[in-house]
């Protein structure tokens, strides 16, 4: 499988709206810690991705996806959501890594997370935060891209049985 790596404008965004709603809802589905419970409704995770076109119209976040060049499926997104504040317009967070479960484990996280380094480098956003639900296999992938960890937080999020899990936080700093 080839995959083509873009990032979306606002009008591309609504346009593959029922692609990325469906992205969404198999990663919550899967159980993936993205700040929402399963069931995920069309309602609710379209709700979502309004907001984020939203923000990229903005110009406060960029949407990256990876798709399959051959049928232009989307198969995995992540956003660099930029600092606001005039003290970190040298931040970016990196938010809503997400690949379908059909496309996990071929590197397509990997790719998405490069793309989004090099473009927050253009942008002069050399630190970078995220976190991640502390024992998801997404920690490899971040460890393996040299992300630090900073800390861990207990009992960040509750899952739909009602488990409280901890979640790490972790940085990078880009070469300026």
């Amino acid at each position: 499988m080839s995959i083509q790596i873009t990032t979306l404008a606002p009008e591309e965004i609504e346009l593959s709206l029922p692609q990325l709603v469906e992205l969404f809802q198999d990663a919550i589905a899967s159980g993936a810690a993205l700040g929402f419970l399963s069931p995920l409704t069309d309602e609710e995770a379209g709700s979502f991705w309004r907001r984020v076109r939203d923000g990229v119209r903005a110009g406060a976040l960029h949407l990256f996806v990876a798709r399959d060049e051959a049928t232009q499926q989307v198969l995995g997104t992540v956003q660099l959501a930029l600092a606001p504040q005039t003290n970190g317009r040298h931040r970016a967070d990196v938010a809503k890594m997400m690949v379908h479960r059909s496309a996990r484990r071929q590197g397509l996280g990997r790719q998405l997370l490069q793309a989004l380094e090099i473009k927050a480098a253009q942008l002069g956003r050399t630190t970078l935060v995220l976190d991640t639900r502390q024992g998801d296999v997404a920690e490899q992938l971040y460890q393996s891209l040299h992300y630090q960890a900073a800390g861990v937080v207990p009992e960040y999020a509750q899952s739909g049985d009602g488990t409280r899990h901890a979640t790490v936080i972790y940085y990078k700093l880009l070469a300026a």
